[in-house]
C-alpha cells in the first residue's frame, strides 16, 4: 500500500513547508492541494468567468493540470481570494479530490497537505498531522512573507483575511476544516520550522520503516 502523509490545517500555519520538508526527506512527491483550488479560480479569472457558477467551476477544475502548479504565479491575493469561494463549491471539490487522490496513489506515496486530506481525500493515510498556530501569529508570518517579497502588505487586512478565511474554510457545509480524529496535532505557534520538522519526524518513523 502506498505510503501516504497527510498534513492538514489553516492558512499560513506552515504545513506547505513542512510538506515540502517531508517530501524531500522521504523522497515522496508532494502536492499542495490548495494549489489545485487556486489553479482553478485563476482559469475563471484568465477566462472572465463568475466565481459564483458551480458548473463552469467544476469544469475548470476537471482540467486542472496537476504537473502545472506555479506556486509563485498562484500566491497572489487575489487567486487565493477567489480560491477560497471556489473551494466551497461541493461540484468543484468533486472533481478536484478525484484528482488529488490518483496523486497519492500512485507509486510507493506521497506527501499532501491541504485542509480535508486526513478526513476526505486520504482517510486512510499511514500518518496524519495537523499544523495549526495562533491567528494572529500566522497573519503576522503572511505579512513577514509578502515583505520579503519587496510587495506592501497591510498587516489589519490580512490578520482580518485569515479570520475570515479560517471561518469560510470552518464553517462551510461539505469537507469542512478539522482535524481527524486520528491526526497528530502540531501547533506551530512557538516552534519554528525545524522543530516542527523533527517533531513530524518522530511520527512519521514510528509508523514506517523510511
Amino acid at each position: 500500500m502506498a505510503f501516504i502523509i497527510a498534513i492538514d490545517g489553516p492558512a499560513a500555519a506552515g504545513k506547505g513547508t513542512l510538506a515540502r520538508k517531508l517530501s524531500d526527506h522521504y523522497g515522496l512527491p508532494h502536492l499542495d492541494t490548495g494549489l489545485t483550488y487556486r489553479a482553478t479560480a485563476k482559469a475563471l479569472l484568465d477566462a472572465g468567468k463568475p466565481l459564483d457558477d458551480e458548473a463552469i467551476a467544476a469544469e475548470m477544475a476537471g482540467a486542472i493540470d496537476l504537473g502545472w502548479l506555479d506556486r509563485s504565479v498562484l500566491s497572489a491575493h487575489e487567486i487565493g481570494e477567489a480560491a477560497s469561494k471556489v473551494a466551497a463549491m461541493p461540484a468543484v471539490r468533486v472533481a478536484l479530490v478525484a484528482a488529488q487522490r490518483r496523486f497519492a496513489e500512485t507509486g510507493k506515496g506521497a506527501v499532501l497537505d491541504g485542509r480535508d486530506i486526513g478526513t476526505v481525500v486520504c482517510p486512510d493515510a499511514a500518518v496524519k498531522l495537523y499544523v495549526t498556530a495562533d491567528p494572529e501569529l500566522r497573519a503576522r508570518r503572511r505579512f513577514d512573507e509578502i515583505i520579503a517579497r519587496g510587495e506592501a502588505a497591510d498587516f489589519d487586512r490580512i490578520f482580518e483575511d485569515v479570520k475570515i478565511r479560517d471561518a469560510r474554510d470552518m464553517g462551510r457545509a461539505d469537507s469542512p476544516l478539522r482535524p481527524a480524529d486520528d491526526a497528530h496535532l502540531l501547533d506551530t505557534s512557538k516552534m519554528g520550522i525545524e522543530a516542527a520538522f523533527q517533531a513530524a519526524r518522530a511520527i512519521i518513523d514510528a509508523r514506517s520503516d523510511h
